[in-house]
């Protein structure tokens, strides 16, 4: 069984039911959760790169990026940790709120999550567009954090509990495809902006939009079946499951979903149960995936398109169009995963998507190297510009099939019910942190790695495929409730899945 490729998921039952539209609108609103992290990776890249916003609040980043003379070496000149500080701080926040997130969750129900998530980036918006010194812009960015945090933990949760096992991975990468439109209009919006005096304000607190969409059709929602039968109101989640399937035949799933909520609830303490032997998968797999997902390297194009672009030699408006070029690379091959990982699963799109980063990432840092050396000094030729340009192109289009909607499919759609909670919110928690960390410390990275920071993350893509190749299994069109099979099936995690498991909330025996 090479590397566990193959997991015998004949035991596993299918449940009745169609593909609603009920189903589709409900989870597209959810997904707008996205849409608001989306927008803020894309912004943020933007407005450091404008003169304005630099000029306000970094003057002497301005100074260093103006003076040709300067001693700065090419790869330095934004290297300044205020300005990256207004970059990570949303993320140290996000951090520490996917923890409160964790239990609003499943106190309050998705729902809830989701509400408060839209509202703290509201808020957090109309500051950082309306602000006048350091402090209300940090103190906006910490706000946005809360928000990110909050709907990062729910969001996910919520499509996978919503959506029929066969069509899961396609409506919870519908989460992942709102954060690449957001991406994609914040550049856009960043483009338009950048000429406009104050541009900056228009490009931060347009964030604001999305979120009140957020709220208000958070409002209009229905909370997940699993989250009612978790809090007790068995009769509205059965109705609802029969609204959502399409079908008054769901006996069968609706008693799993009672049984497995029923098991959940004899959890006191769901931090440690997903430290014990039997859910080392999940908490490994919760663990690794969002670490794994932030040292491809996705976010230094995500964070700094323009800010990279301008360094690398291109000009002003270049540098802008160039990342709504990528931008616009991600959206269209994140569409490429929401047609395709039902169809051939999850492991294929990790790995292909491995190779191919670590391809392009291989030939920028040769370029790089080749033009700037290590003094930084020299530009890119139009045509050599534009080959560049490509292949961050398909680096960014192999990210976006594979690890960008795998690294949140994944680990929402493994945890049971009992530990699903504490799996999410380290997944977010973890992705968060790495994410605080990269950002914090790219433009360090670039000034003293150089052209090698692309190898640096080139071989962490080699690990990180490798890691998938050997130890996940796959897990599509396998109902949640159902997961513990595809671990017991599995040639390594087999040892610590035991015989009698919880399937659909019942003692069964599983057949290894």
């Amino acid at each position: 069984m090479a590397g566990g490729a193959f997991v015998d998921t004949s035991g596993v039952r299918n449940y009745e039911g169609k593909v609603t539209a009920f189903v589709l609108i409900t989870c597209f609103v959810a997904a707008m959760g996205g849409l608001l992290f989306g927008y803020d990776l894309g912004i943020t890249g933007g407005v450091t790169s404008m003169d304005e916003f630099l000029i306000k609040f970094f003057p002497s980043v301005y100074k260093k990026m103006k003076d040709e003379n300067h001693e700065t070496n090419q790869y330095c000149k934004f290297d300044d940790q205020l300005l990256t500080l207004f970059t990570s701080s949303l993320y140290l926040a996000a951090l520490i709120a996917s923890f409160f997130a964790a239990t609003s969750t499943r106190v309050w129900g998705r729902k809830a999550s989701m509400f408060l998530g839209g509202f703290f980036f509201l808020i957090g918006a109309l500051l950082n567009g309306l602000a006048l010194n350091i402090e209300m812009l940090i103190i906006g960015r910490l706000l946005l954090g809360f928000g990110v945090g909050f709907c990062n933990q729910s969001v996910p949760v919520y499509l996978s509990e919503m959506a029929p096992a066969n069509i899961r991975g396609a409506l919870n990468i519908g989460f992942q495809m709102m954060i690449t439109i957001g991406i994609l209009a914040a550049n856009l919006i960043n483009y338009s902006t950048s000429k406009l005096k104050n541009g900056w304000r228009i490009s931060l607190g347009v964030g604001a939009v999305p979120a009140l969409v957020l709220c208000i059709g958070v409002i209009c929602l229905e909370e997940t079946p699993n989250s009612l039968i978790e809090r007790g109101d068995h009769e509205k989640a059965k109705s609802m499951l029969k609204k959502i399937r399409g079908t008054k035949n769901v006996d069968e799933e609706f008693q799993d979903l009672v049984d497995a909520s029923e098991e959940a609830s004899k959890v006191d303490h769901p931090w440690k149960n997903i430290s014990q032997p039997e859910y080392r998968p999940q908490l490994t797999f919760c663990s690794c995936i969002p670490f794994f997902q932030q040292l491809t390297g996705i976010n230094v194009i995500m964070f700094y398109a323009p800010v990279l672009f301008k360094i690398l030699g291109f000009g002003d408006d270049a540098s802008l169009m160039s990342a709504v070029i990528s931008g616009g690379v991600n959206v269209v091959a994140t569409l490429v995963s929401v047609f395709t990982v039902d169809k051939f699963g999850r492991r294929i799109l990790f790995l292909e998507g491995g190779t191919q980063m670590f391809i392009c990432q291989v030939i920028i840092g040769i370029m790089i190297a080749a033009k700037f050396g290590l003094t930084g000094q020299g530009s890119f030729s139009k045509g050599e510009a534009d080959v560049l340009l490509f292949f961050i192109c398909a680096y960014v289009a192999a990210f976006a099939w594979s690890w960008g909607p795998l690294g949140w499919l994944v680990p929402s759609e493994i945890c049971a019910l009992e530990v699903r909670p504490a799996g999410q919110a380290i997944n977010v928690a973890v992705n968060m942190f790495f994410t605080f960390i990269i950002a914090q410390v790219f433009l360090t990275m670039l000034c003293h790695l150089k052209f090698g920071l692309f190898f640096f993350f080139a071989g962490f893509v080699v690990i990180m495929t490798v890691f998938i190749g050997l130890l996940l299994p796959e897990t599509k069109n396998v109902p949640i409730e159902e997961m513990n099979r595809v671990w017991k099936s599995h040639w390594f995690w087999t040892r610590f899945v035991p015989d009698q498991v919880v399937v659909g909330g019942n003692n069964k025996k599983v057949s290894p």
